[in-house]
């Protein structure tokens, strides 16, 4: 079984070796430049660890594992786009480095390349990979709506800002590692439980990620400390902020997001006195904790190797432990 380094460099090597040399180079470029500058290669690493939890071949994981990691990547590019970011894995966005004509279109590009590398598996389970796609896209695309939706509603949930990112990020982490598991032959009840796991390991992950941008380091986490702030982006540690603020403190809350002109440095301080007051990072800690745990119960029901389970239960810690 391969770890996940070892499965990400996998798909490294694999993201080396794709053709993208086609005319016009205007369309083809900006792709291989946003496959080129990084990423955490997690989706289309567990893929093949879930194949190989399994199977031991993982040969004809690949190839729809390198579709997930081509359709995240057109989700960013579209997702810069709309929270107009200027910096995406420390290096200028698509959008910045050439324009937002070409991000738009070059994406457009990258969903159908997805779809390409995607179908590339036994014919016998390809109506089952796209059904699984298809939806998963479709999730991805609600759960992006809901978060445009976000930004003009003053008043939003933590249970509804859960539900977004369940769509929006957990979805796609839950339909990779079914994904492989559907690759690796495994039955229907053990692909249903692993879509659980993922789907726990993405909530975790949204959550931590959404920590970090307020407490991590520009230099390990790839994006400005404070950017969701400073863009008023409605994350988990803001909606529960307001949920459980003083009406002193939502006032100063709500006078900072709906401040038009104001110092970026001086409005992270603000609201991040503000969390550090209401214990918001050790209660996102403490919800990061419990979808782990949830994850690590449905681990426990799979009907694979007890010692294949433990590299994805370190996959689990490792997520866990992040900065970045």
């Amino acid at each position: 079984m391969h770890s996940l380094n070892e499965s990400r460099e996998i798909i490294n090597d694999a993201i080396v070796k794709i053709n993208l040399s086609d005319d016009p180079k205007e369309l083809f470029d900006p792709i291989k430049y946003t496959l080129s500058i990084g990423g955490k290669r997690l989706r289309p690493a567990l893929v093949l660890m879930s194949c190989e939890l399994f199977s031991g071949k993982i040969e004809e994981a690949i190839m729809p594992a390198l579709g997930i990691e081509i359709f995240h990547n057109f989700t960013l590019l579209h997702d810069d786009i709309m929270d107009k970011s200027p910096v995406r894995r420390n290096n200028p966005t698509v959008r910045l480095k050439w324009n937002e004509n070409t991000a738009i279109l070059s994406g457009d590009a990258m969903s159908i390349l997805a779809y390409k590398f995607i179908s590339a598996c036994n014919e016998n389970i390809l109506p089952h990979v796209l059904k699984l796609f298809n939806q998963t896209a479709l999730e991805v695309c609600k759960g992006q709506q809901y978060d445009m939706n976000f930004e003009t509603i003053k008043y939003v949930t933590s249970e509804e800002y859960l539900l977004m990112i369940e769509l929006k990020t957990s979805s796609l982490i839950a339909a990779s590692m079914k994904l492989g598991a559907v690759i690796g032959g495994a039955n229907a009840k053990d692909t249903d439980l692993i879509y659980d796991f993922g789907k726990n390991l993405g909530m975790a992950f949204q959550i931590q990620d959404d920590v970090l941008d307020v407490y991590g380091n520009l230099k390990v986490f790839g994006k400005n400390p404070g950017a969701d702030i400073v863009a008023n982006k409605k994350t988990y540690l803001l909606v529960k902020a307001i949920e459980l603020a003083s009406s002193q403190q939502n006032k100063e809350i709500y006078n900072q997001l709906e401040k038009p002109d104001f110092d970026p440095e001086e409005k992270i301080k603000i609201i991040r006195s503000i969390y550090n007051n209401l214990n918001i990072k050790e209660k996102s800690k403490e919800l990061i904790t419990d979808y782990f745990s949830k994850a690590n119960k449905t681990l426990e029901k799979v009907s694979a190797d007890h010692q294949k389970k433990e590299y994805l239960r370190d996959l689990a810690d490792t997520i866990l432990n992040r900065n970045k």
